[in-house]
């Protein structure tokens, strides 16, 4: 029975725990305050993940280091850097496989779909600060120091997301109007947390996944409000009733709320197309994205108990 480590215990970091538990593996969850999912093959460890010597002593003898971390999104620049060189540094000092949880901001505004070729080009803060994270790990493995991989999703959704369809779909599904700056009509790619951790634990576990990263197989486009009529119509819902908010006011609330401030950065995601291709990761690693329609009865169920 091999053992497994995981720094964080959020909604992927927890369905990668429960997975491999689930797989007959041995679970250290490393977190801040020592949370983490219950089960006997999960032990949850409180630690600061940014200790190198702390993380490297807690990831002996482990096959793979995942880092599911997410540090407060306006403490990016401040909370990544020694975050992730200690994981580096952790994965270089044991031979573990350093399996990292990334996101699309680091291509920055696209015209077209995103593949794993797009290239790195994004301006704001937090894009390339997960560039960087990136760009260090990588030049390690090529130098023959670890071995890493990274899978990338778009906005979340699953019981435990944050993304803007987990604020969307509770209202929705209460009959009530949502006012924010979006295009309502706009193709968009919805990653399933569940798909998350297999592509994870995938690419953590075959060689060839090693070294690039990966794209988390992800049901068809679909604009959010075809994903809020899909959940309004399997509860009865009436029609979602969504108000497109203008850009200034999210400007404007900036000034007064952090979290309104950072989203500025990302706007583009939510003003045109927003469309990633996942089909790398299918054909090499064999994870087939769920159906969105399963996506949706799945996400409404725990959204209603």
């Amino acid at each position: 029975m091999s053992l497994d480590v995981i720094v964080g215990a959020g909604p992927v970091g927890t369905a990668i725990a429960r997975l491999l538990a689930e797989r007959g593996e041995r679970v250290r969850v490393v977190t801040r305050r020592g949370t983490g999912p219950e089960h006997p093959a999960i032990e949850r460890i409180a630690a600061d993940a940014a200790d190198a010597e702390r993380l490297t002593a807690l990831t002996e003898g482990a096959a793979a280091l995942y880092n599911c971390a997410n540090p407060a999104y306006h403490r990016w620049p401040v909370d990544w850097p020694p975050l992730a060189a200690a994981l580096l540094t952790a994965a270089e000092r044991t031979g573990a496989v350093l399996a990292a949880v990334g996101n699309l901001y680091g291509y920055g505004p696209v015209d077209g779909p995103m593949t794993e070729a797009t290239p790195l080009a994004a301006t704001g803060h937090k894009g390339q600060v997960r560039n960087r994270m990136w760009a260090d790990a990588l030049a390690a493995h090529r130098a023959g120091r670890v071995r890493v991989t990274e899978v990338r999703g778009s906005d979340y959704v699953g019981v435990g997301g944050t993304s803007l369809a987990m604020m969307v779909l509770p209202r929705v599904l209460a009959g009530q109007r949502v006012f924010l700056p979006v295009d309502w009509d706009a193709p968009h790619t919805w990653t399933y947390i569940p798909d998350v951790a297999r592509t994870l634990v995938a690419a953590a576990t075959d060689e060839r996944a090693w070294g690039r990263p990966w794209h988390v197989p992800s049901a068809p486009a679909v604009p959010m409000r075809g994903l809020a009529a899909r959940a309004a119509a399997l509860v009865g819902a009436p029609a979602p009733k969504l108000t497109r908010m203008p850009y200034p006011l999210l400007w404007l609330a900036g000034f007064a709320n952090p979290m309104a401030r950072e989203l500025r950065e990302t706007a583009y995601q939510f003003d045109r197309p927003f469309v990633m291709d996942s089909t790398a990761a299918t054909a090499t690693l064999g994870v087939e994205p769920t159906p969105l329609d399963q996506v949706v009865k799945e996400t409404v169920a725990g959204l209603r108990g």
